[in-house]
């Protein structure tokens, strides 16, 4: 593809299912995409409003309280002491940050991207911006020699996959091998839900016992979107390497992209507290706990899915034959086929609805299998 030639949207594809599903009597289930329904915590709000006296532009590198904030929160929730100040920088959203991160870098023609075989497309996008190439890999030994950048997501999206320490180590010590960055994208580190994962936390590329205590092309990005419900903040930060935070810190001193000052204060507060992240981890454990069962009940086997915001599902054919009945049922469902190449039979269920809307799903679903 040629540089600067972007593809279509993937999603203006769904627009006739969408359209069949919201036909339905009792309305549309709108499974497909990991948008936050659910308040975002009352806290958080306040403190929003209570920066709003935002006159001056905002600081570049973050609030010295939003980077302490950052740094505290690694120690206290990811297993990763040691941090730094020079070593965080927020960021407007992850998804923006995933796009920007390959131009930034300095990545062009002849550099290749490496990221999962079932992949947020934002990776290989990400790519195409800056003149790059993207290769679909999730074996280290695989990755070739032009390799310059390794996106690892754990859990993944959207098979909810995890990456234990022996992977993470793995693939850091062969990205150093190619001398490619690699980044971890962990935005859903706070939902494990099966296996180790239930008692375990997921681990981050950034803990020791991966890096060897050495943060030399290592980052990890996480987003406040879906742990505190703050998808319409664009709260996001990375973490690792000070030499490539200095860098994306330049790149920023040039070209702007500083998070608002408002934003920047209701991070640092909700970065503070824990209570509201495992009241919402409850809401979507319950969700789970509904929608899990009614799929494989009406046929589907739900395959990796361990952590993460995401059922990864199949019925053993076809994916838009999935989507297009489970549009019939009124209920609407994210196509493998978005998500690369490797997987045309699955079919994504996000918990991102409503205890209502779930329960409206299952029943549909049980229905159907009792039709």
């Amino acid at each position: 593809m040629a540089l600067g030639a972007l593809p279509d949207y993937p999603w203006d594809a769904m627009a006739p299912f969408a359209a069949r599903a919201a036909a339905h009597p009792d309305g549309l289930v709108d499974l497909s995409i990991g948008s936050p329904v659910d308040p975002t915590p009352d806290v958080v709000r306040r403190a929003l409003s209570e920066a709003t006296d935002a006159h001056g532009y905002p600081a570049t590198a973050g609030t010295p309280a939003l980077r302490r904030a950052i740094v505290d929160w690694y120690a206290r929730r990811r297993g990763v002491t040691g941090l730094d100040d020079a070593e965080v920088l927020p960021t407007i959203g992850s998804k923006e940050f995933v796009a920007w991160l390959p131009f930034m870098l300095g990545l062009g023609e002849g550099d290749v991207v490496v990221h999962p075989r079932a992949a947020y497309p934002t990776y290989a996008m990400g790519a195409v911006i800056a003149g790059a190439e993207s290769f679909a890999s999730d074996d280290p030994a695989e990755w070739p020699d032009a390799t310059r950048l390794v996106w690892l997501n754990s859990p993944g999206n959207p098979d909810g996959s995890v990456l234990d320490l022996e992977q993470l180590a793995a693939a850091v010590a062969r990205a150093r091998e190619l001398g490619a960055v690699v980044v971890g994208d962990e935005c859903y580190a706070e939902l494990g839900w099966e296996g180790r994962w239930a008692d375990e936390p997921v681990p981050s590329v950034l803990d020791p016992r991966v890096t060897g205590g050495d943060l030399t092309g290592i980052l990890a990005a996480y987003s406040l979107s879906k742990q505190s419900n703050l998808a319409g903040y664009r709260a996001a930060f990375a973490a690792g390497d000070p030499a490539l935070i200095a860098r994306l810190l330049t790149v920023r001193k040039q070209a702007g992209m500083m998070p608002p000052a408002p934003v920047q204060h209701a991070m640092t507060v909700a970065l503070g507290g824990d209570a509201h992240v495992a009241e919402q981890k409850e809401r979507y454990r319950a969700r789970r706990a509904v929608l899990a069962p009614a799929l494989e009940r009406a046929g589907l086997r739900i395959d990796r899915s361990e952590a993460g915001l995401y059922l990864w599902a199949t019925e053993g054919v076809d994916c838009w034959d999935t989507v297009s009945w489970l549009a019939d049922l009124g209920v609407l469902a994210g196509p493998g086929a978005f998500y690369g190449d490797h997987f045309p039979q699955h079919v994504r269920f996000s918990l991102t609805a409503t205890d209502e809307r779930i329960r409206a799903a299952a029943d549909r679903l049980d229905a159907r299998r009792r039709s």
